[in-house]
């Protein structure tokens, strides 16, 4: 049985995702239709892209995976961290691959927070002074941040395209 906490932060987790939300869209529907062209196209010189959003959301899930199990830093599967350039291949199959690691990230992340001990909700998580309950909670903030951004980054392509 999962404890009535953690079942909120998964549940949490899930509507920034991909579950229905009362906000508008979740991330995971932000992107949905979005073409590699599309998502490769900076909203104005020197912006982020929807590309470059959706991979810096994924290494987000895997830092603080990383931070709630304590496992080791580099094992992410882009190299960097934070911020990444839009890849050379800017093919349909590379954004799918893109995408499918954010969704990837999401899953190892809720399995992560499924099998978090309570009592560890109130502890700093390692590498870091944030308590754990607000870690899981701030990286579903932050992919609805991230999804209102893309909204608004594809309406300013749009925009710009008609006129």
């Amino acid at each position: 049985m999962v404890h009535r906490e953690i079942e909120h932060l998964l549940q949490l987790l899930d509507e920034a995702y991909n579950r229905a939300a009362w906000h508008g869209p979740n991330l995971r529907g932000a992107i949905r239709g979005v073409t590699a062209r599309e998502a490769a196209r900076p909203p104005k010189s020197g912006r982020h892209t929807i590309w470059e959003i959706v991979v810096h959301a994924a290494y987000w899930k895997y830092a603080v995976r990383r931070r709630l199990t304590g496992s080791k830093r580099g094992s992410f599967s882009v190299q960097g961290s934070n911020w990444f350039a839009v890849p050379k291949d800017r093919s349909e199959k590379a954004w799918r691959a893109d995408v499918a690691l954010l969704n990837s990230e999401h899953k190892l992340l809720r399995k992560c927070v499924s099998s978090f001990e309570p009592r560890n909700l109130d502890r700093p998580s390692h590498g870091s002074k944030t308590f754990a309950r607000r870690m899981i909670a701030g990286i579903a903030l932050h992919d609805v941040y991230h999804a209102g951004q893309i909204q608004l980054i594809k309406k300013l392509l749009k925009d710009e395209k008609s006129s």
